[in-house]
């Protein structure tokens, strides 16, 4: 098995108990994997990914990362880490009008040098960053297209071995709850559940996608990922635990149940959740607790995936 990557994160993260807050709630015992602490750029999730995805860019001799998502994006802005650490040039194409000064996620990203290109209508986005590319390739910078999210078969192996790591940290959880959306951390967790042997359930709390369209993409995106592990895997849509229950309100838009979940894990642990991502997932973990959907006696391991830049936005600061 011979895989390319850059060891670039802070690995292993911690694993921290929650005793405070598992109280507060009188639920299960509640831990917290803390990849909010991989150290790129204030650490997240796309870290582990952007090691395999950085790796292949530079096996293939590009030059130029270029890549797209939200105005706040956390993916973007630990790219755009990236790309500086290792020498890529980096564009980004953000959803959202220019704003009058720079804030949370966007900040970073132009700290960082790179050169952004915004999209009023998100519908637009797919078609300008295919064309930013395009234009991209013929100016000679040699370009490689990191995905939305970092969800590709290549991006998936960082949360695959993700798994294998918190075993090793011998964390026994009946349940991993998650922050879901462009499917591919989900996707590793399972594929790394597979390979590794891990016995929990994972439960990706949707923060903007339909359950049906995750089961489909995650099951296909685990698949593609495990061949680059050996022979492939084949997942199935029923095997993805997903619950689209608590992204109503949209993408991105900040509810009384992300605000009470920031504010629980701010107060009785001194955790700062983020307002799109995480604050969604623990709010979600958070109603599902005060429904008895996890038992008593059982241990729920919440993987924290970073985004705290998002809470000094001008759009998030002083609403929560």
């Amino acid at each position: 098995m011979n895989i390319s990557r850059l060891h670039f994160a802070h690995l292993p993260t911690p694993v921290e108990a929650l005793p405070r807050l598992s109280k507060t709630l009188g639920g299960p015992r509640l831990l917290i994997k803390r990849d909010d602490q991989t150290g790129l750029a204030f650490g997240g999730n796309k870290t582990r990914k952007l090691e395999f995805l950085v790796a292949e860019a530079r096996d293939q001799g590009a030059k130029t990362l270029i890549s797209g998502g939200a105005l706040q994006s956390n993916h973007c802005r630990q790219t755009a880490a990236a790309a500086a650490r290792f020498g890529f040039e980096c564009i980004l194409v953000l959803t959202g009008d220019i704003p009058e000064q720079f804030s949370g996620n966007l900040l970073l990203d132009h700290l960082f040098g790179a050169q952004v290109v915004y999209v009023t209508d998100r519908k637009d986005r797919d078609k300008v960053l295919q064309q930013t590319f395009d234009r991209a390739a013929e100016k000679g910078m040699k370009p490689y297209l990191v995905p939305y999210g970092g969800s590709s078969s290549t991006g998936t192996l960082g949360y695959a071995f993700a798994v294998k790591e918190w075993m090793e940290q011998n964390v026994d959880a009946d349940w991993v709850v998650f922050a879901t959306s462009s499917g591919g951390t989900h996707a590793g967790l399972m594929l790394g559940q597979r390979v590794f042997g891990y016995k929990g359930k994972l439960l990706g709390i949707s923060i903007d996608e339909s359950e049906e369209w995750l089961k489909t993409h995650v099951s296909e995106l685990a698949s593609s990922a495990s061949e680059r592990l050996g022979k492939r895997i084949e997942f199935t849509a029923s095997e993805v635990l997903a619950n689209a229950d608590y992204c109503k309100a949209g993408y991105g838009v900040l509810t009384e149940p992300e605000r009470e979940a920031i504010r629980l894990f701010a107060k009785h642990e001194g955790l700062l959740l983020d307002p799109v991502y995480t604050g969604r997932a623990a709010a979600g973990m958070i109603d599902l607790i005060r429904k008895k959907f996890f038992k008593k006696d059982e241990t729920v391991l919440f993987l924290h995936t970073g985004g705290q830049p998002a809470l000094f936005a001008d759009e998030y600061a002083n609403k929560i």
